[in-house]
């Protein structure tokens, strides 16, 4: 255990911009641990297991505040829900994608010395996953020549446009799909506890990541990527991909250090009760309610998700009860007063689980295609989809409902009364699009910063922007900006990579894949 904590700090640096003193030395101070001197498969558990608990605390973090699953009302020490978001923020996000990815290239390079072809195919696939989260955040980024200092490459990598970036991160996925198809052996499968060293499933996994990508860049035409979705559908065996939930990118811990989720040690308060909150958002698109405010229907998951504040009452019973995102400070406390909280219970869990993407994802991304005509079936295949979507997100969610102060069930019946509701009807939405869009919103529910990209890709759900969202003029952040060190270590290819995407370095310039970028002819 101790040997693997020592891992943590190994290739922390990332050579994605500059050259900073603390890089040179790590590489010169002959007292520090030589990441060359390892086995490749000593990075792969500080990957996969840190690598899954920094995805939570980003979830956590940053995604609920910014998509509105919650707002932090509890006082003014966290103000993301407010866009209160600066350099330190940019930089420290910046640095963690950056900094996983280049562990992950340190594990590829010594993969191939060590003749150890699963982890080099696995080292790409989460090359792409942090690399994508990366370029997703910023917009255009290095990626041709990032982390090629580190072997004596130059210290101001070009920024390559998000388009070149994700004909890269495609091209890395066909070759690691190339490598998973030779059947590698995974030698210490007690390492991998997401799949146990099963390749097929990692497989699976590295091309639904390609499928979420294809999904992300779809709304540009000139990525084909309808053609790309029908070639990898025709021909399942070169490109398997997830049949159920058992497929999950789930990573398990045994909830003994270290190997422990990342609110292990969070108490109810810390966590959620003084100060982050379900928000009106989530509760609207979850909770039906009569014309005098009783609550007659809810989404089975929410009971998971969340929990019910005990002094809210509505006509003499306990109800569920949304806080006001991007509220301003006056309404604060008004806003904040009986709102419910995250289901601490289930989440503050050693034991608890964590996915890095799910088959329900898949699925949805399916039902969008056939729908909008990308892949064969048209509309009765894409509820077909879309079912197997929302039956598998509440069907993962309802072995979780076990964990919950008082336990959820969650029967076959349960789901087929869920899907013929008025929230979540195909026969009965009018509007098709937004029905897949705001359930796969929902099921996306504690999933890195899923939701924030399929916001701005997709531009449901319909979110109301709070009359204290003043920090960023209102404008529900679009990107993060280049760190200041970026900008003052790299600032000519910085520079260049903000001309190209039309605007300045801040939260309001539109990423190349949005919604936003797309419909102003950027």
């Amino acid at each position: 255990m101790t040997y693997l904590r020592k891992l943590l700090i190994i290739g922390l640096v990332s050579m994605l911009f500059a050259c900073t003193s603390d890089f040179e030395d790590i590489n010169t101070n002959p007292n520090r641990t030589n990441v060359g001197d390892i086995k490749a498969s000593g990075l792969f558990e500080p990957l996969l297991y840190n690598g899954i608990n920094a995805w939570q605390n980003y979830t956590w973090f940053w995604n609920n505040e910014l998509i509105q699953f919650t707002a932090f009302t509890g006082g003014g020490t966290r103000q993301e829900h407010r866009y209160f978001i600066g350099d330190q923020n940019w930089q420290s996000v910046w640095n963690t994608y950056a900094r996983y990815t280049n562990n992950a290239l340190h594990m590829y390079d010594l993969s191939i010395e060590q003749n150890d072809q699963s982890l080099q195919a696995i080292a790409l696939t989460l090359k792409v996953l942090y690399m994508s989260n990366l370029t997703d955040m910023f917009g255009d980024i290095p990626y041709s020549e990032a982390f090629q200092a580190r072997e004596g490459g130059t210290t101001e990598p070009k920024f390559d446009s998000q388009k070149e970036v994700y004909e890269q991160m495609f091209a890395d996925l066909e070759t690691a799909n190339n490598l998973y198809a030779e059947n590698p052996v995974f030698i210490k499968p007690a390492l991998d506890g997401m799949y146990n060293g099963n390749m097929e499933q990692w497989m699976k996994f590295n091309n639904a990541l390609y499928l979420r990508l294809l999904c992300r860049v779809s709304g540009r035409s000139e990525m084909n990527t309808a053609a790309k979705m029908t070639a990898m559908l025709n021909n399942p065996s070169k490109y398997p991909l997830f049949e159920s939930n058992d497929d999950n990118a789930t990573v398990q811990f045994s909830g003994s250090d270290p190997y422990r989720s990342q609110f292990a040690n969070t108490n109810e308060n810390g966590f959620t009760s003084s100060g982050r909150k379900l928000t009106e958002q989530l509760i609207k698109m979850t909770v039906i309610a009569d014309d005098f405010g009783n609550q007659t229907y809810e989404d089975p998951r929410l009971a998971i998700y969340g929990k019910k504040n005990p002094n809210y009452l509505v006509n003499g019973v306990n109800a569920w009860k949304g806080t006001i995102a991007g509220c301003t400070e006056a309404e604060q406390s008004v806003a904040d007063a009986g709102a419910s909280w995250l289901n601490a219970a289930v989440f503050c869990r050693a034991e608890m689980p964590a996915s890095y993407m799910d088959y329900a994802e898949v699925q949805f991304i399916l039902a969008e295609a056939a729908l909008k005509g990308d892949i064969a079936g048209g509309e009765a295949v894409a509820k077909q989809y879309y079912e197997n979507a929302v039956t598998a997100s509440i069907e993962k969610w309802a072995t979780l409902g076990q964990f919950s102060e008082t336990p959820v069930e969650i029967s076959e019946e349960n789901i087929e009364a869920f899907l013929a509701s008025d929230l979540a009807s195909w026969d009965n939405a009018v509007n098709k699009t937004e029905l897949i869009a705001n359930q796969k919103f929902l099921s996306l529910f504690w999933i890195g910063m899923e939701a924030y990209h399929e916001y701005r890709r997709t531009g449901y759900p319909e979110l109301t922007i709070g009359d204290g969202a003043v920090f960023n003029d209102y404008i529900l952040p679009t990107r993060f900006a280049y760190p200041n060190t970026t900008m003052a270590t790299n600032n000519a290819n910085a520079q260049e990579a903000l001309t190209r995407m039309g605007g300045e370095n801040n939260m309001k310039t539109p990423v190349w894949w949005s919604k936003q970028a797309i419909e102003s002819g950027n």
